[in-house]
């Protein structure tokens, strides 16, 4: 008798194909040089030796017509953020997406995540889809996920990427979307960025967050709430193999960090199946606390000074929302958060 699978292992094998398209969306932009030359290489091939030049012609007119559109607000695609493949995504881990405060929808924000996590994950899904229902637990309020801009590089990988409502996280995204959109608007932006990804480690309580100040400011020159959220379980999502200090290998990581920002981690978790190993991440639990909002007065060209002042008033009400609900999710009420 043909062997046919049950429902249960069915739905588990779509779960992993949901999470497994995420990873693999990075590690094509993790190699986005290389895949841009050979995306350059392929269409003069088309141009010069074949019939198909019109092709490569329309596509690159395209291209250069729609190149801004990631910092003029995107182009979000509502049927795609409410694909069932985002629920069963949601679900493998699961993700859980809780608020301590109502936010108005009369005011626009910025939603500062910690932490990075290695391909955050939980970020992804509570706001590049809709399937935590963000539109019920806050409404009237519309999340633009900002990322890096080589997302925005590649024919058709972009489009992909601006169905979720992502933007760019470049200052003339942020500007835009801050003053030529009505209000409601909340901007997700992942401070602690690549830079966090050599912190990532389970149990780590290490933020990048020291000298980031950028958002900050942006926040001042519009006068915009900053609200404080963590993601309780990102960092338990991989493991991570730490070289030795001062060896060859680390050195090469440091070395590579000071020249592309970008610190190379040798991270692994499971695999297709439950007990082997590869690049997916672990089903554990992740739940993030979304803070109270904290006002900025709006200062169009604020000081170094005065962004230093509320920067300070962030990490610690950052603080606060960790201290609170750390004992939840199995931090001992002695471990602290570490700014770096």
């Amino acid at each position: 008798m043909m062997f046919l699978p049950s429902k249960k292992d069915l739905k588990t094998a779509l779960e992993v194909f949901a999470v497994f398209q995420w990873p693999l969306s990075v590690f094509i932009i993790g190699e986005c040089s290389a895949f841009v030359t050979t995306v350059i290489f392929v269409n003069l091939y088309l141009v010069v030796f074949t019939s198909y030049w019109p092709v490569t012609v329309l596509i690159l007119a395209w291209l250069a017509y729609d190149w801004k559109t990631p910092e003029r607000g995107g182009r979000r695609v509502k049927c795609m953020r409410n694909w069932y493949l985002w629920k069963l995504y949601c679900v493998f881990f699961p993700l859980r997406l809780l608020k301590t405060h109502d936010i108005s929808p009369g005011h626009n924000y910025i939603l500062v995540c910690h932490p990075h996590g290695l391909l955050s994950h939980s970020w992804f899904g509570h706001f590049a889809t809709n399937d935590l229902l963000f539109s019920k637990i806050f409404p009237g309020i519309t999340p633009h996920i900002l990322t890096l801009g080589a997302f925005f590089w590649v024919p058709f990988l972009r489009d992909y990427v601006m169905s979720s409502g992502a933007c760019s996280v470049s200052q003339s995204s942020m500007d835009f979307l801050l003053t030529h959109r009505s209000a409601g608007n909340m901007l997700i932006v992942v401070v602690g960025g690549l830079a966090e990804c050599r912190y990532s480690l389970p149990g780590s309580t290490t933020l990048v967050l020291k000298n980031r100040t950028g958002f900050v400011r942006i926040a001042l020159q519009h006068g915009v709430p900053l609200i404080p959220a963590y993601a309780f379980g990102e960092v338990d999502l991989y493991n991570q193999h730490i070289f030795t200090p001062g060896g060859l290998v680390n050195r090469f990581q440091e070395w590579f960090q000071s020249m592309v920002h970008i610190y190379p981690c040798a991270f692994y978790g499971r695999g297709f199946t439950e007990n082997s190993w590869g690049l997916l991440p672990y089903a554990h639990p992740v739940t993030t606390i979304v803070g109270k909002p904290l006002p900025l007065p709006k200062i169009e060209n604020p000081s170094q000074e005065t962004v230093a002042k509320y920067h300070a008033l962030y990490v610690d009400a950052l603080r606060k929302l960790f201290d609170q609900h750390k004992t939840k999710f199995g931090i001992s009420e002695t471990q602290e958060l570490v700014i770096v």
